[in-house]
């Protein structure tokens, strides 16, 4: 079972292997040393991507973050009213589109049609915090995740403060997450709110595959809205190992990346079916998400990456073959 586990999952939670070298990291790491002429050309890439590209992104950075305090700061002293709501739309697209700039983010939207409404929930795969940019640059959004410190926590105070109805939660404590679903179904029944941005994966996958959503962002009513995205790891490798990197190290390898480049597919809305499970419907709306985005479906849980497997899932993989075992031996004596 461990074997299965290390094979078709664990590398999911690592970097992917690219085809051919992208003058960011070798493709094989076992080769520090190839040619005079790549080595060159490596230097010039270094070069070009610390001190050029890099400045200019941090003080994109800076200015980005600084009008986003500000006029969050602003926008919670105004009064609840329509104007508010409006200039919270804009001063979010704004922000959001500002931010990619610092990624050289170079985004290919399609189905804009499908994109999410009021009362709605936009799920999708998830690879990196930048997952939010990417598709908050399109639509306004209410966001739901884990609280975070450092400079994602200032973010999250930050959004917090323009009025918008984010919920913000500790992984494992068990009354934050019984609390999220109330305000969940609270806010999916409202539709003048923002339609609510989630990653039922609840970790980061690295682009390859889609695995295992939470039930609880598909039991609470609304209508679900999917959306599949797709980074070209050519230009950059979105993927964020926070095993491995921390969220500061995280930004400086993607300020000195050549870009990051996407495509996001919106998806027809989709329902639950009278009668369907949570689970059901999540497996349905994880299997069209992989689907359009040429993703691998996978049915195991991303946690995976910090806790070993659970008895459940052990005890039906067994099942499963020892039906096979069983099967097997009834035709062999047939």
């Amino acid at each position: 079972m461990e074997a299965i586990i290390d094979d078709d999952v664990t590398k999911r939670f690592s970097a992917e292997e690219l085809p051919s070298w992208n003058l960011l990291t070798r493709t094989n790491m076992n080769y520090q040393y190839l040619s005079m002429r790549l080595t060159i050309l490596w230097v010039m890439g270094f070069m070009i991507r610390y001190f050029i590209l890099l400045p200019i992104r941090l003080a994109v950075t800076v200015f980005a973050l600084s009008y986003l305090i500000t006029s969050t700061t602003l926008l919670g002293c105004m009064p609840d009213s329509n104007l508010k709501q409006i200039l919270n739309k804009y001063v979010s697209l704004t922000v959001y589109r500002i931010l990619c700039r610092c990624f050289s983010a170079m985004i290919t939207y399609h189905g804009r049609d499908n994109r999410a409404v009021g009362g709605g929930i936009c799920v999708a795969n998830h690879t990196s915090p930048i997952d939010v940019l990417v598709l908050a640059s399109d639509n306004c959004y209410a966001f739901i995740g884990q609280s975070h410190g450092g400079l994602f926590g200032v973010i999250q105070r930050a959004l917090s403060r323009s009025g918008t109805d984010h919920i913000w939660f500790e992984r494992f404590e068990i009354q934050d997450r019984r609390g999220v679903t109330q305000r969940l179904k609270e806010h999916v029944e409202d539709a003048r709110k923002l339609p609510m941005l989630i990653f039922p994966e609840g970790t980061c996958i690295n682009n390859t595959s889609v695995m295992m959503f939470k039930k609880g962002s598909f039991d609470v009513g609304g209508v679900i809205y999917p959306a599949a995205v797709k980074y070209d790891s050519r230009f950059g490798d979105a993927f964020w190992n926070s095993s491995r990197f921390s969220g500061m190290h995280y930004l400086l390898m993607m300020m000195t990346s050549w870009a990051v480049v996407a495509d996001v597919w919106y998806l027809p809305p989709m329902y639950r079916q009278d009668g369907e499970e949570a689970a059901a419907f999540a497996n349905r709306v994880k299997a069209e998400i992989a689907k359009k985005g040429g993703l691998v479906d996978l049915v195991w849980d991303g946690q995976l990456k910090r806790a070993r497997v659970k008895s459940e899932l052990m005890r039906e993989e067994q099942l499963e073959y020892s039906k096979i075992i069983a099967s097997a031996k009834a035709n062999h004596k047939d």
